[in-house]
């Protein structure tokens, strides 16, 4: 077999992992996030300031929010359900000596300082919680992208081929929810003068990027035969691809069917897509082509499973579209969001039940497919990994209204004190400082150039399996090269923020 051949082999004709092992990979970036926040309070309790050297905070950021992410899915895969242990802990003995070494004259009974962070008041507009979740879904994408063609990554955590949930199966899926929860429906309220097509006319003229870099790693792969997974999009079909025509198609129902009901339109296109998979010979068709044995004839036949998915992905964009909206109401207080966290909570209780029941009438999960059960879980799995990063926001308010003048970046702010905060010795983080500090902060330095984030993560990527065999790769060689991967991605996305440069001119 040749370099392509194998290549392609090791990553087919995989089956995916259990979701209780997915579920437990989506507490590390929490874990992680809320370590990076404890120790910045801690050093800030102990030197009276914030981390100032910015070259001090890039390597935590990155040893702290990165690194243990590329252990967690390649050496240190067999005792995955053992680190959000190991990291729950060390998170608690951080805040227990950080509560240990407050001033006693300062500190308040720990039941009046429960009390007191429930009245906290909250920067409105702005939740930090979205920004990491597009982030860390961006992260790990670039982490798998690369790692998937190493033998330390695990095949269960790859792409599934037909049935099944792989870790990379939620990393599409979060990718559209991601999108959706900042898209210009949810962002922008609409004007009473403003024409009620203006949205899909902006959203027209902003994915053409996507379909630039569709057309050019197409171009690419086909010219230099980089080895690909035909029964994921197609032979000519890819992720940018359906980005773009999920934004375009979400964009025009949502100017025809009021926004506050996309949970309905979303419910429809899966359902009625789901009956046709059902009922029809569609399912058939996308699985093994026009002849039944895998036939690529004709641009419909060669790209079956990019065209068709397109239903589910929209399902799932048009769900998110909702999940913004509500996550955006206007909740100032610590005591409404943590109404919401419990909102979150019962929702992905019920998406839970009904993935169960789906896969009991509508057959397994499939990203192939983009079936009803895959929709459903990629809901509730993204609503799982969001309301952990909001709950670890909390956390970090907490923590800081413990420490005076502490602040952490990408952390919300407390806009105004409690009335009790000058007796008690509390107080909000003062607005300068922590826009000052988010300077330092990777995850803002990455949030500002998420496209460009991707795509060198892409170049990149290839570049690595051109040059090196990947398979046959020793442990050690392998964590070497995928942290100076990451960690130069990084240091572009930290440069490029360091400098206020945004590379977007669409």
């Amino acid at each position: 077999m040749s370099q392509k051949q194998l290549k392609e082999a090791f990553i087919s004709n995989l089956n995916g992992t259990s979701l209780l092992e997915i579920s437990a990979g989506l507490s590390l970036p929490p874990l992680c996030l809320l370590c990076r926040g404890l120790l910045l309070i801690l050093y800030y309790l102990h030197h009276g300031k914030p981390v100032s050297s910015r070259k001090y905070s890039l390597l935590l950021d990155f040893l702290v929010l990165v690194s243990p992410l590329v252990f967690s899915c390649t050496v240190l895969s067999p005792i995955i359900f053992f680190i959000p242990v190991i990291l729950a802990a060390f998170c608690a003995a951080i805040f227990s000596k950080i509560y240990s070494q407050t001033k006693q004259e300062a500190r308040a009974p720990f039941g009046q300082i429960v009390k007191e962070f429930q009245k906290a008041c909250l920067d409105p507009e702005c939740i930090p919680a979205i920004t990491v979740f597009r982030v860390y879904v961006n992260v790990l994408t670039s982490i798998s992208i690369l790692a998937v063609d190493f033998p330390q990554y695990p095949r269960r955590y790859a792409k599934a081929e037909t049935y099944g949930t792989g870790a990379m199966d939620l990393g599409v899926g979060a990718f559209i929810f991601g999108n959706a929860l900042v898209c210009p429906e949810v962002r922008h309220k609409p004007l009473r003068t403003q024409p009620r097509f203006s949205s899909l006319a902006r959203q027209v003229f902003s994915v053409w990027p996507l379909i630039a870099l569709g057309v050019g790693r197409l171009l690419s792969v086909k010219s230099i035969e980089y080895h690909e997974h035909t029964s994921e999009y197609g032979m000519h079909w890819n992720f940018f691809f359906t980005l773009a025509l999920v934004r375009l198609a979400a964009s025009l129902l949502l100017a025809i069917f009021p926004k506050h009901k996309a949970w309905l339109v979303a419910l429809a296109v899966a359902v009625l897509y789901q009956l046709l998979l059902s009922t029809t010979s569609l399912k058939m068709f996308i699985l093994h082509g026009s002849d039944g044995w895998g036939s690529r004839l004709g641009f419909l036949d060669a790209n079956r499973e990019g065209l068709f998915s397109l239903f589910g992905y929209l399902a799932i964009y048009l769900a998110s579209v909702q999940v913004g909206l509500w996550l955006l109401q206007r909740r100032s207080s610590v005591r409404g969001w943590l109404e919401a966290l419990g909102g979150l909570a019962l929702a992905v209780l019920l998406l839970w039940v009904l993935l169960q029941l789906c896969q009991a009438c509508a057959g397994p999960v499939s990203r192939r497919l983009a079936n009803l059960p895959f929709c459903t879980w990629v809901l509730a799995h993204c609503l799982l990994l969001l309301g952990f990063f909001v709950l670890t926001d909390l956390s970090l308010v907490f923590t800081k209204l413990l420490v005076k003048g502490s602040s952490v970046p990408c952390c919300w702010k407390v806009v105004q004190p409690p009335d009790s905060g000058k007796k008690q010795g509390m107080e909000a983080v003062p607005v300068g400082r922590q826009d000052k500090l988010s300077q330092l902060c990777l995850i803002s330095a990455i949030n500002k150039n998420q496209l460009l984030f991707f795509l060198l993560a892409n170049v990149m990527t290839g570049a690595v399996n051109i040059l090196i065999d990947t398979i046959h790769s020793k442990a050690a060689f392998t964590l070497c090269i995928l942290h100076l991967y990451m960690f130069f991605n990084c240091l572009i996305m930290y440069i490029l923020h360091a400098r206020n440069i945004v590379l977007k001119f669409w």
